[in-house]
């Protein structure tokens, strides 16, 4: 019996998430797919990756990140944990003024709370290993700010100061700690918005188009790669040069 070397990819079930999976399951990591509410979702692309790539292990992991104790429900599903890549999450466009303290902390527990708490229940694991990996999928807006999306944007800046500070602390043990930072992808999220201002978006961006969760995906498994192993500590921009 192989004993698997896991990648735990939390929020497999949504579209970068699920990217990035189908990515590091041709790369050939076993993987921990985590979602919260999409079952379905999550067990067709167990499915799939099973048949694709039978030499590796699949696993469907469940645990709702918005509750006190969702790091530790999952933390008890898991073993043999090489690299964690943090995808969950969820999207908040009001204005402070809106926003309210429930709001701010379903946010804090999901993009940072939870995250942060189970990478520490899992470290050990981490450490089992000469490299691990750990990557988080931060954003655009916790690199400037996005008026419309303050509370959003201040999470992602604390997912992205999180990793500048763990890089540090974990570096001793072997663990590289990175965050990829996307700019406009483009998923079902972004069907509603009109042609005239996804226009006025594009004009904006260097490279003139928008990007995809395969280059979200080819930018984390790059991390995972044994290729960046001297970097930790980085957010890497993945934004056609929207924001430099």
């Amino acid at each position: 019996m192989i004993d698997h070397k896991y990648c735990v990819v939390l929020g497999a079930s949504g579209e970068i998430g699920e990217a990035i999976s189908r990515k590091l399951a041709s790369a050939g990591w076993s993987l921990y797919l985590h979602y919260n509410a999409n079952a379905m979702q999550a067990i067709h692309l167990q499915g799939e990756l099973t048949i694709a790539y039978p030499q590796a292990n699949f696993r469907v992991v469940q645990a709702d990140f918005g509750t006190v104790d969702g790091a530790e429900i999952l933390a008890k599903q898991v073993r043999r944990v090489g690299a964690i890549v943090v995808a969950n999450g969820q999207s908040m466009l009001k204005l402070l003024t809106e926003t309210t303290v429930e709001d701010m902390d379903a946010l804090w527990k999901v993009h940072v709370q939870n995250p942060a708490r189970f990478i520490s229940l899992v470290s050990s694991q981490l450490r089992q290993f000469d490299t691990s990996y750990v990557v988080l999928i931060g954003s655009i807006w916790g690199n400037t700010g996005a008026a419309g999306e303050v509370m959003y944007s201040a999470v992602k800046g604390a997912q992205h100061a999180f990793v500048k500070a763990y890089a540090k602390e974990a570096a001793p043990s072997g663990v590289r700690v990175n965050a990829v930072a996307p700019g406009w992808i483009e998923t079902r999220m972004n069907d509603i918005i009109p042609p005239d201002e996804r226009q006025m978006v594009i004009d904006e961006i260097p490279l003139m188009t928008t990007g995809t969760t395969q280059h979200v995906a080819e930018a984390v498994h790059f991390l995972l790669s044994g290729k960046a192993n001297y970097t930790t500590g980085e957010i890497m921009k993945v934004n056609g040069g929207w924001y430099i």
